[in-house]
């Protein structure tokens, strides 16, 4: 299972949030059959929402983020609740670049510069938090950072990987999320500047069977860190019948008529679990009827 912990320094200046997320991003793509690169974008983006996700009050409370620029993957969103669930969806699963200079997979290729990172956060209020940033560079990671700078002013680093098998399977996934609180010091930044240093790439570091306690033990070094909890989280959809039949009724009765009229049986998939949902002509009738009586 995927494993996600935060830990807070001993004087209360720094708090680090680190998720192992291999477990998610290997469901994600069984699910969407994504290429190398395409795995690569939307498994550091539900691993951005998990690490998002973790400071989240109530279980009842969600965050949806989505990623909509001029590459070729298209729109990208997850989302993820306070008990740990998240899911994702990307508009083209199958997207091939030659890989960068440096032979990694070319995610802000892929994703796009020209666009904007939305978060969405539903937290129990009158109306859900809406936040946007134009996109630092479609790395996720980056952009995650600069969100948090101009949406929330708290200074932030985020680490963000996915390794892909040459079969495309998922190798290892994971990530962190370092926040200053107000009152950390000059020379805390100076420690932690050359403590992530010992965290060059979040999957080497998993891959030498290292865990997430390890990358908090690594990066607060020197902190006497503490940890504040600590949880398995997983890729869950909630998709549900009644769900899809409610997003079937909302097309309205002309085009509902259309369909009964048309097809023998109608198939609605779930774009996030690829779940599939079957009404025949007489379940078109009974919600026909429904509205007609509204």
């Amino acid at each position: 299972m995927a494993k996600i912990i935060r830990a807070i320094s001993d004087m209360g200046g720094v708090v680090i949030t680190v998720i192992d997320s291999t477990d998610i991003v290997k469901r994600m793509e069984e699910i969407h059959q994504t290429s190398a690169v395409v795995s690569a974008a939307l498994g550091r983006f539900l691993t951005a929402s998990q690490l998002m996700a973790a400071n989240l009050k109530s279980v009842n409370d969600s965050i949806t983020l989505r990623i909509k620029a001029d590459g070729p993957i298209g729109l990208l969103t997850v989302g993820c609740d306070g008990r740990g669930n998240c899911k994702g969806y990307v508009e083209n699963n199958i997207v091939e670049l030659p890989l960068r200079a440096d032979g990694k997979l070319d995610v802000g290729g892929a994703v796009g510069k020209d666009g904007f990172l939305y978060v969405v956060k539903d937290i129990g209020l009158k109306e859900p938090y809406v936040g946007s940033i134009p996109l630092e560079s479609g790395e996720i990671a980056e952009d995650i950072t600069a969100y948090y700078a101009y949406s929330e002013q708290i200074p932030t680093v985020c680490a963000l990987g996915v390794l892909v098998n040459p079969d495309l399977s998922i190798k290892r996934a994971g990530g962190y999320l370092l926040q200053l609180l107000p009152g950390a010091t000059d020379e805390e930044i100076s420690m932690l500047e050359n403590n992530i240093k010992n965290v060059k790439s979040i999957t080497s570091f998993f891959e030498s069977n290292k865990t997430v306690y390890d990358v908090v033990d690594t990066i607060l070094d020197g902190f006497n860190p503490n940890v504040l909890d600590e949880s398995e989280v997983h890729y869950h959809c909630d998709c549900n019948r009644d769900r899809v039949e409610k997003a079937l009724i909302s097309i309205g009765i002309k085009d509902l008529e259309m369909l009964r009229d048309e097809e023998e049986q109608i198939e609605m998939g779930c774009q996030y679990c690829d779940a599939k949902y079957y009404f025949t002509k007489k379940d078109l009738d009974r919600m026909i009827k429904t509205l007609k009586n509204k």
